[in-house]
Order: C-alpha cells, then sequence, then structure tokens
C-alpha cells in the first residue's frame, strides 16, 4: 500500500469511524465529519474535502455501508481507479 493511500485510509477511518453505521447514503456521514462537508483529507500532494469525494467518487460508492472499513475501502478503489491517488 502507498503512503499516499495508507495516510488517506487512516483519515477517513477517523473521519467516517463516528457514523451511525449502516450508512444508506452520503448524507448519513455528514454529522461523523468534524468540519461537515468542508473537512479536509490530505495526504502527499493530494488534497480533498468531503464534499470533493462525494462529487468525484459518487458512482463509484455501493450504499449501503455496514462498517467504515467497508466504506474506506471502497473510496480509496474509487480515488486509484480514477487516478487520484
Amino acid at each position: 500500500m502507498s503512503d499516499v493511500r495508507a495516510e488517506l485510509r487512516e483519515q477517513f477511518l477517523d473521519a467516517f469511524g463516528g457514523a451511525d453505521f449502516p450508512v444508506e447514503n452520503q448524507m448519513d456521514l455528514v454529522p461523523a465529519l468534524p468540519d461537515g462537508p468542508a473537512t479536509r483529507f490530505e495526504a502527499g500532494d493530494v488534497s480533498l474535502t468531503a464534499m470533493e469525494l462525494a462529487a468525484k467518487l459518487g458512482s463509484e460508492q455501493e450504499f449501503p455501508y455496514d462498517t467504515a472499513e467497508e466504506l474506506v475501502d471502497d473510496i480509496l478503489d474509487g480515488l486509484e481507479s480514477k487516478g487520484m491517488i
């Protein structure tokens, strides 16, 4: 696993881990985020807000998610498939 992917994974788990799982859609995640949709994730030269993630990865996500790990794995796979990490 690349350093950027590993750093983002840790940040995503911290941010989304507090959500009330299972989550049915992106809006279910907002209350868990420390700065809501403006929550920023940064690793290496990658910098994204939660809002940007939602916009870029909406088609990559398959709700519902039962765990934060399942959600984070899909987010990271989506970022990778789009060449963003």
